[in-house]
């Protein structure tokens, strides 16, 4: 009877203890590493063009249309003490009019689509199970996606303000900023006005795009979280419309949509900013607080 040899430690594969032996959950999907990959996108692409192509559309009507025969300056800025009105009195007024045409609808859909495509698009590529095994963890995945959405949108409104500047220099001057309260700032004072607005315009697209981090967490539709997003800020937005309503309408987010305005007086006014830029900041840290926990607890199977 032959004596069986002693059973040994089992055999490792040398590469696949090595992966394993060198995993570090923090390599995983970096911020770098997912910037790279949606900058490569298409809609980031048409994002960005959408950036440029509307002071350049603007400019066209302007000089283009109807009224530029009989006023000369054409058929947007008339002169009058509102912030349309004075849109073609430099750059300055141009950026804040594009920043004013924007805010409301073009900016809210490209901050609800950067964040609302995030997740979900991964679900219906079928991708997003896949990240998970690599292992790349759950709340690096969202920190990686939720961060690049921020970036990219913030990335936009910079690109709208560069190009509206530009463009409006271009077609109107570089006249110093002219309120439509009345005033007439120095260049310093003009760029530090503008800063002003697009910060705190940049602060309400945490709403929207909150807002599409967690229905791009509840759904595998991107287009479905984009849109109902969109939705739910537009009729936010009714609401605060409605007299009606009273004291309670303090209460909804859109409601400090527009105290950018306050930037334009005078003196800077904060109150009304800071309760916005607040309300913007808690809002959004709440919405995604919630899209991780909700994460944390769904079964993957796409």
């Amino acid at each position: 009877m032959t004596r069986r040899p002693a059973a040994g430690p089992p055999a490792t594969a040398g590469p696949m203890s090595s992966a394993v032996a060198g995993y570090t959950p923090r390599r995983t999907l970096t911020v770098r590493v997912e910037l790279v990959r949606q900058l490569r996108r298409r809609r980031t692409a048409v994002a960005l063009a959408l950036a440029v192509a509307l002071p350049l559309i603007v400019v066209a009507a302007v000089k283009l249309g109807p009224a530029s025969s009989s006023t000369g300056r054409g058929g947007l800025g008339d002169g009058d003490l509102d912030l349309v009105g004075l849109a073609t009195v430099g750059a300055w007024n141009f950026t804040l009019t594009m920043l004013l045409f924007s805010s409301g609808f073009l900016l809210t859909i490209i901050a609800a689509m950067f964040l609302g495509d995030s997740v979900a698009s991964e679900a219906s590529w079928s991708t997003l199970r896949y990240l998970l095994a690599a292992p790349v963890p759950r709340r690096r995945l969202l920190r990686s996606k939720a961060s690049v959405g921020v970036l990219l949108t913030a990335t936009t409104l910079l690109v709208l303000v560069a190009a509206s500047f530009a463009i409006g220099a271009l077609a109107f001057g570089t006249a110093p900023l002219t309120s439509p309260v009345g005033g007439t700032f120095s260049t310093g004072e003009s760029g530090a006005r503008l800063a002003v607005v697009a910060a705190y315009i940049g602060l309400t697209l945490l709403v929207p795009a909150g807002i599409a981090f967690l229905m791009s967490v509840l759904t595998d539709v991107p287009l479905g979280a984009v849109g109902a997003a969109v939705v739910i800020v537009l009729v936010v937005g009714i609401l605060d419309r409605i007299e009606a309503l009273g004291s309670v309408r303090s209460l909804l987010p859109g409601h400090y949509t527009n105290a950018w305005v306050d930037a334009l007086g005078a003196q800077v006014s904060w109150d009304e900013m800071a309760v916005g830029a607040s309300y913007s900041v808690v809002l959004f840290s709440v919405l995604v607080a919630v899209a991780v926990l909700r994460f944390d607890r769904k079964d993957i199977t796409s």
